[in-house]
Parts: C-alpha cells; sequence; structure tokens
C-alpha cells in the first residue's frame, strides 16, 4: 500500500467514523457513588499526557454515574512501556481503572520493541483525542531561523528525549531531513523533563506536545528565552498537512523543509515520516478500560466522555488547556486506534534501518 493510498483511507475512515458512528448507547445501570477511579498516566507529572488527563479528569467526574472521584496517578519508565505492560495485566473490569496511552506507547507497539508485552487489540478504548507539536529553539539560536533550517545546519543541538521508538521519532526524523546536528540524551520519563533540560540549558532544542507547550513552553516564548520553529501541522479531510489550528501563526514542518536545501517532502523518507506523523498525532491520546470490562461499564464512560464533549463550554476550556482537536468517543475511538496502530511496512522498514544506522537501535 502505498503512503497517499494510506493516508486517504487513515483519514476518511476517520472521517467516516466521526460521521456515521451508531448513536451512543443508552447508559446502563452502573453506579459509581462513593468510588475513585484512577486514570494511569505511563508517564511523569510534568508532560503533556499528565495535563491531557488531569484536564479531562474533573469534567469526567462530573458526568459518570454517582459522580466519582477521578484521580490521576502516575507510573512513568521505559518510555511507557512500564506502565502499558501493567495494564496488560490488569483486569479490574468495575469501571474503576482507566488506563491513559500516547504516541510513545504506540510507536513501540508498531515497531516490535522487545520491551513490549502489550496488545491493543485487548483493551477497550472509550476516549481518543488528537493532538499537535511544537518544536523549539533557544534564544540565541532562534534568532539564526529564518522559516528554513539553512542556518541552524552547523549548529551543535542538544535534545532530551523518551527513547528513539517512542513519540520522539518523530521530531528526531524531521530534523535528521532538515539536515540538523541534532543530540539526543536518552532516558528522560516524559517530554516535560525534556522541558526542564532546556529550560536550566542542558538542551538547546525541544519539542512539546499541544497541552505541555500551551500550559509550559509557551511561557518561554512569552519571556524571550524560546522561539518556536515549527508544528507538525495537521491533517485536512484529504490527508493533506496544514497548519495546526492551535497555532495557526506557526509554519508545518512540511512549510520549513519546503524552504531548507536538501529537504524533500515526497519520498522514502518523506512517506516514513507522514505514515508516523498519522499514527502518532491524530489520535495522540486514548482512554482504555481493561480487558474483560462489561459491556455496561464501558457504554457508562462512552457516554460520559459523550457528554464531556457536549459542553457548551468545551471548546472555549479545551483549547485553552490541550489545544483545538477532535474528541472521539465509541465506535469512532476504536476507529481512531485502528489508525494510530496501522503503518506500511514500508515504512516501518525505513524507520528501522535509520534508527539501526543512526542510534544503534536494533529492531526485529
Amino acid at each position: 500500500m502505498t503512503i497517499s493510498r494510506f493516508t486517504r483511507r487513515a483519514v476518511m475512515g476517520m472521517v467516516a467514523a466521526a460521521g456515521l458512528a451508531a448513536p451512543i448507547a443508552a447508559q446502563a445501570d452502573v453506579d459509581l457513588s462513593g468510588k475513585t477511579v484512577e486514570w494511569v498516566i505511563p508517564f511523569s507529572e510534568t508532560g503533556g499526557s499528565a495535563k491531557w488527563a488531569n484536564f479531562f479528569a474533573p469534567l469526567l467526574s462530573q458526568e459518570l454515574p454517582g459522580n466519582p472521584t477521578v484521580v490521576v496517578k502516575f507510573m512513568p519508565g521505559a518510555g511507557s512501556t512500564k506502565g502499558a505492560n501493567w495494564f496488560q495485566q490488569q483486569k479490574n473490569g468495575d469501571g474503576t481503572l482507566l488506563f491513559g496511552t500516547s504516541g510513545s506507547t504506540q510507536f513501540p507497539y508498531l515497531l516490535g520493541d522487545p520491551r513490549v508485552r502489550y496488545e491493543y487489540k485487548d483493551w477497550n478504548p472509550v476516549m481518543a483525542s488528537g493532538t499537535g507539536g511544537v518544536a523549539y529553539l533557544n534564544a540565541e539560536d532562534g534568532k539564526k531561523f529564518d522559516g528554513s533550517a539553512n542556518n541552524l545546519k552547523d549548529t551543535d543541538f542538544i535534545y532530551g528525549s523518551q527513547g528513539a521508538t517512542r513519540l520522539d521519532l518523530v521530531p528526531l526524523l524531521a530534523w535528521k531531513m532538515l539536515g540538523m546536528k541534532v543530540e539526543p540524551v536518552f532516558g528522560i520519563k516524559g517530554r516535560g523533563d525534556g522541558r526542564l533540560m532546556f529550560e536550566r540549558g542542558e538542551a538547546n532544542i525541544d519539542y512539546q506536545t499541544s497541552s505541555g507547550y500551551v500550559k509550559g513552553s509557551a511561557d518561554l516564548v512569552a519571556e524571550g528565552k524560546a522561539v518556536p520553529m515549527m508544528t507538525w501541522g495537521s491533517l485536512d479531510e484529504n490527508g493533506n498537512i496544514v497548519r495546526d489550528p492551535t497555532f495557526p501563526d506557526i509554519p508545518t514542518f512540511k512549510e520549513v523543509c519546503e524552504a531548507t536545501d536538501g529537504c524533500e517532502t515526497s519520498g522514502e523518507a518523506w512517506d516514513a515520516w507522514k505514515a508516523f506523523f498519522i499514527a502518532g498525532f491524530p489520535a495522540q491520546k486514548i482512554a482504555f478500560l481493561p480487558a474483560g470490562t462489561p459491556q455496561e461499564v464501558i457504554d457508562t464512560y462512552v457516554k460520559a466522555f459523550d457528554a464531556v464533549r457536549n459542553r457548551d463550554d468545551f471548546p472555549t476550556i479545551s483549547s485553552k488547556r490541550v489545544g483545538k482537536y477532535k474528541v472521539y468517543v465509541g465506535d469512532e475511538a476504536k476507529a481512531a486506534v485502528k489508525t494510530a496502530t496501522t503503518v506500511p511496512d514500508s515504512a516501518k522498514a525505513y524507520v528501522k534501518t535509520w534508527l539501526k544506522e543512526a542510534y544503534g537501535v536494533e529492531l526485529k
């Protein structure tokens, strides 16, 4: 399957799911009064996934029957595979356990990382939401940025990374395609820790997902300590990359690539980058109930998340906390998960070869 066909099918599949999904099931007799729901996030408390879950948690509490307390807990380690492996073993189907993943959980699964002991098909998705990402430079190097990377190619950049097989794959491959020299320091537990490295001067380039950028990095820009370089963009209904609706004034990677000598927006590298961008961002953060959860509990959560996204004030409050992106529930969420866990073999092959050559990461 070519990347263009894959893109069209992925986008049209999600659009169809959003427009043709069956009505939300009637709420079954599930009562969570007096209960505490633990929403486990497999990253540190400083990153975008933490901000995403902390935004939705109180809204979910208001919509679940019995208004249980929803507490966000963190289980960082191994770029989220530690928490995902733990969740795979959970059989708590009473509605008091929720798990949140991101692209950094999806990518190791897609690439066959040997640390992966989890299977997305076993879990029950109840909500998925898209996000974007912003790459930015320190103030000194930001002065050299003119919409292209031509004046940045001689600079030695340091970047705090969760790992080359995580969501960081998207910025690392983008910078490589731009001809930039970016040295990742692997091992951080969340993108918020990467931002802290940048703030301390231990890194001079960084990237955050939209929620992390809005609630943290944007302040650095306002203070003159950082300069936005590019977003990854967003997909229109035809699968074309367009400007991110949350950051319409920041150019996309595609625009920066087109302006940079030697960077191509066609061919093997571009096809691989775009495939992993599609897998990692349009349905980037997903909430799951464990395997074995009764259907009435699943239906209760789907209805609750549907009520959250249909609040009159949701567009306003979400744009300020997590960005302007679609929220999928029920059958829409299932379609989004399928898109997020499907990448053409050609893209996987390219990325695996690049990971081995660039970082010595060998995957079967």
